[in-house]
């Protein structure tokens, strides 16, 4: 059983019950628009949030469990939201595009070779013009435990060709180890 189907066994530190403020804001600033795609979408608490402010939603994750936990808070809750069990690795297969991607904390876990597929994958799924938001611990949060680090030169590396990085701003990881949460890397991306 691979590391993150395990930790939906429990309730996993990354999972703090609602949308992670970055994403709260983005939305009422009006960022988010349209039809959005949450990769890596967990227990689906961003996909929710997003899906209760109107917008129709998506979200895929790769752990069964995760996608349990997600259809199961929708019902709960009544909210309308698409979830799916898929490799975010394979996300070109879902067959539809979006108007806006968020990622909370999927980018920090891959490995260098998974990125530009990854990268690759985003850009059959986003259309063009669409926005791409990235959550990611940066090189600046203390490392001894949690993802890998992610520099900004990192991300503008992997997003050099064919898309535009319109930002990318320092910014708060939430979990439920660390109250005063993580420092993370908050891009906005757009492809081209």
């Amino acid at each position: 059983m691979d590391f993150f189907e395990k930790a939906y066994h429990d309730t996993p530190p990354w999972d703090i019950g609602r949308a992670q403020r970055e994403f709260v804001i983005l939305e009422e600033s009006g960022e988010i628009t349209g039809d959005v795609l949450d990769a890596g979408c967990g227990t689906g608490e961003n996909a929710l949030f997003l899906a209760s402010r109107g917008h129709e939603v998506w979200g895929i994750d790769s752990a069964s469990g995760a996608i349990e936990i997600s259809k199961r808070r929708a019902e709960e809750r009544g909210i309308t939201a698409t979830f799916i069990v898929k490799d975010t690795l394979m996300l070109h297969e879902i067959g539809r595009t979006f108007d806006t991607v968020i990622d909370c904390g999927l980018f920090h876990t891959l490995s260098d070779p998974e990125r530009p597929i990854y990268i690759w994958n985003l850009s059959e799924v986003l259309k063009p013009g669409g926005q791409y938001f990235m959550l990611a611990f940066s090189e600046l949060e203390p490392g001894g435990y949690g993802p890998r680090r992610i520099t900004q030169k990192e991300i503008r590396a992997a997003f050099s060709r064919g898309w535009r990085i319109n930002e990318i701003r320092a910014a708060v990881f939430e979990s439920r180890t660390r109250p005063e949460g993580s420092r993370a890397w908050l891009s906005s991306i757009t492809r081209i």
